[in-house]
């Protein structure tokens, strides 16, 4: 696989100067919108603006209260272009813009600005302007940006000496045997301006020579003046052959608009928006969910938008939208609507919910696999775990057998429940291949999710990385903020790792900021868990246990119930060098049932670890011996190197320290080829307290004359740890830091905390972690 995020394809300086002059630009424009401050705004047809801005200057010609859906829609409708998107709102009424109303089609407003653009053109000759509209008109059936087949435009009667004036003029490039228009808006305005007798026989004319049958049957609507139940009859035919999802949609929409029966043109519509969400395009699909008004009893329209809302909404209120369609809806359709249902109720860890809907879906004797799926999780959340486990095994046979994503998803997600880490990476590798190949787009953010999160459960952070920026981009590109957040927490989890604290807290934050208006528990869980990991490598204990106590320990405030059991481990670790030997007692208490009824292999060996944590002086040794016997076993090298690291620093405080060296030289080799940056420092400091320098580390300048442990306090000092912070950092006594702080002091010179950073920094001392980490910030 090939990273999105190589160095050959990385902006230079240059470019990247470019796009931060860029975007501050546009930020400003934002905020004069916003405000309402800075003159009088100038708008022309001379710039396309960028969709930030426009979105401002809807806002602040409808005052922020219209429905996000119209102005979505708006936005897109007005091509970049500042005096239509002001027409366009301008000849709506408030029900219209607050989504009360259903949005006319086609949107009244914008003449002038299509006039304008239409002028550019009239002084053409009669050839060319014939050979625009029908290139304008094909338009209806090609995809955006492709422009039209020149040979279909001089089969329904073009003529090839327009061409050379209308590039001339600048209102087409040619290219490959197509044209295409310069702007958007002006083919829309080629077919707005022409006399509507010249457009329905332009239509004409290209339906007559059409090969394929959609393209035909899409030209034949655009000429038809009224309903007409055949012609309808047949685009919904046509979208019921399998095609890509986005021609479905437009020829389901253009069904619907040639329907007179209101009750079937609104299943007509309900399908196209659902095509439309297929596609990956829920601003097209929210706005022909408008279309169709209020429909307070369509199954189908409240099957969409609680999809949509799954995907960029609060999970709440998708759930309570799909359990609404599933009421209304037939067994089958019923049957997706309570799995959307179920899912809501996962994301936001309800597991009330969760059950609510799986136990609402009959048994599906049609489809095994999912039977098994509904039947097992049912019975894991119901505390029936062995059951459950035997069931959701069954499900896993389906990943070498099948290609639909849908199924392989959840194979992957029983396989992580069941603790079948790699074969949930099996299922989400090839859930991705089948979207990539075969669609739907809408998938495509979720199955990057999907594969990025079960990498980052095998130990495979810098895959588990690439993927998740990868499905960043797909999410952002179409419109799943929901799955873009979940993806946050995944790279938030990955930087907690690789020891960049400044990314795990720009991902953990951009979570929680997405996790908390929309009630996504599992993602806030993560991020958390990422903020507290990385903590912990930073030698702040007392910080991670702080912030993993509350979803770790029993009680309401505890953290999704996917997730709490699989951060035990990093709380116990945290929790025994802050001092919090009850609660690390407890937690490990409840971890070992969950490792006796899950088949993840790297969880007893992280229970052994959790013990030898807790075992008393005689026999931890023996315990963290076992727990390296337990990871010898399995795959997770990182997880094998924590252990090794605290073995290390164990022996090291017994004063064992020859033994010491081998564990934490181990540690520092694994460490440093995961790319973990702050668990290697943490592996060098112990080294150096060891007395041993490690190879290739610089020397220690200023601070020669210390010992081991002195120049570990005085870094730590350095970078503005308190001594009691120095103290739980090192597992030593608070007195013990005073005495080594007061010799070197006397050591070196130095009178005050604040000479000794400055003695560091200039000497280099910024290779210590935490002034690294400082520096970049």
């Amino acid at each position: 696989m090939t990273s999105s995020t190589t160095e050959t394809n990385a902006p230079g300086p240059t470019a990247l100067h470019g796009r931060r002059e860029e975007q501050a630009a546009v930020e400003a424009m934002v905020e004069r919108l916003r405000t309402g401050r800075g003159g009088v705004l100038v708008l022309d047809d001379a710039h396309t603006w960028e969709p930030a801005v426009q979105a401002a200057l809807f806002d602040r010609l409808t005052g922020g209260s219209a429905d996000p859906a119209v102005r979505d829609w708006l936005i897109r409708e007005a091509e970049g272009n500042p005096r239509l998107l002001t027409a366009l709102v301008a000849h709506l009424t408030p029900g219209q813009l607050s989504g009360s109303r259903p949005l006319p089609d086609p949107l009244p407003g914008g003449e002038d600005v299509l006039d304008d653009y239409a002028s550019r053109v009239d002084a053409l000759p009669g050839s060319a302007r014939t050979l625009l509209l029908l290139a304008a008109a094909a338009g209806e059936h090609e995809p955006d940006g492709t422009g039209a087949d020149l040979a279909l435009l001089l089969r329904a009667g073009g003529d090839l000496a327009g061409v050379g004036p209308a590039e001339a003029a600048g209102a087409i490039v040619g290219a490959g045997g197509r044209i295409r228009f310069t702007h958007p808006l002006l083919r829309r305005a080629v077919l707005r301006r022409a006399p509507l007798g010249h457009r329905r026989a332009a239509h004409t004319a290209l339906a007559s020579v059409c090969s394929d049958r959609l393209p035909r049957l899409v030209q034949l609507a655009c000429a038809a003046g009224e309903y007409d139940a055949r012609l309808a009859a047949d685009l919904a035919a046509e979208a019921a052959v399998p095609r890509p999802h986005a021609e479905r949609s437009d020829a389901l929409a253009r069904a619907a608009a040639l329907t007179a029966d209101p009750a079937l043109r609104t299943d007509r519509i309900a399908d196209a928006a659902e095509a439309a969400r297929l596609a990956g395009d829920p601003v097209r699909a929210r706005a022909l969910l408008a279309r169709a008004g209020a429909a307070p009893a369509h199954g189908g329209i409240h099957r969409v938008r609680g999809l949509l809302a799954l995907a960029d909404g609060p999970a709440a209120d998708a759930g309570e939208a799909l359990l609404t369609a599933a009421a209304l809806l037939p067994p089958e359709p019923a049957r997706r609507a309570l799995l959307g249902a179920a899912e809501a109720g996962w994301a936001r860890g309800d597991a009330a919910a969760y059950l609510e809907a799986m136990t609402r879906i009959p048994v599906c004797a049609d489809d095994p696999s999912l039977e098994a799926y509904r039947a097992g999780m049912c019975a894991v959340l119901s505390g029936r775990t062995a059951q459950g486990h035997a069931l959701l095994r069954r499900c896993l046979d389906d990943v070498p057998g099948t290609g639909d994503p849908a199924r392989l998803l959840r194979a992957g997600a029983a396989a992580l429940v069941v603790g079948e880490v790699e074969t949930a990476c099996a299922a989400g590798a090839r859930a991705l291949a089948a979207v990539r190949a075969y669609g739907p787009e809408v998938l495509l953010p979720r199955a990057l999710e999907h594969l990025a999160y079960g990498e980052l459960r095998a130990g495979r952070h810098t895959r588990a990385r690439a993927h998740a920026v990868e499905g960043l981009r797909a999410a952002h590109r179409i419109g799943q903020p929901n799955v873009a957040v979940c993806l946050h927490a995944v790279l938030a989890l990955a930087a907690s790792v690789e020891g960049d604290a400044e990314a795990c807290a720009v991902h953990a934050d951009a979570a929680a900021s997405g996790a908390g208006p929309h009630g996504l528990t599992q993602a806030a869980t993560l991020a958390v868990w990422a903020v507290a990991r990385a903590d912990l490598a930073a030698g702040r204990p007392g910080d991670a246990a702080a912030r993993l106590e509350p979803l770790v320990a029993a009680g309401p405030r505890r953290g999704h119930f996917a997730v709490r059991m699989l951060a035990v481990p990093c709380f116990v670790e945290a929790a025994v060098q802050a001092g919090r030997h009850p609660q690390a007692r407890r937690a490990t208490e409840e971890f070992a049932l969950w490792t006796a009824a899950t088949a993840d292999r790297l969880a007893p060996a992280q229970l052994a670890r959790c013990r030898a944590l807790l075992a008393p002086p005689q026999s931890a040794a023996a315990a963290y011996e076992s727990a390296l016997a337990h990871h010898d076993r399995m795959p997770g090298e990182f997880e094998r190197a924590r252990t090794q690291l605290l073995y290390g620093q164990w022996l090291r405080r017994r004063r064992r320290t020859r033994e010491a060296r081998e564990p934490l030289r181990d540690a520092l080799v694994v460490f440093e080829r995961c790319g973990a940056r702050a668990w290697a420092e943490r592996s060098r400091g112990e080294l150096r307290a060891a007395g041993e320098t490690t190879a290739g580390e610089p020397g220690p300048g200023p601070l020669e004359s210390l010992t081991p442990q002195q120049q570990r306090i005085a870094r730590h000092v350095a970078e503005g740890a308190t001594n009691r912070e120095v103290a739980v950092r090192l597992s030593v006594s608070h007195r013990t830091v005073d005495h080594h702080l007061r010799n070197v002091f006397a050591a070196l010179g130095v009178r005050s905390r604040v000479e000794l950073s400055r003695l560091l920094a200039g000497d280099g001392g910024r290779r210590d972690r935490g002034v690294e980490i400082a520096a970049q910030l």
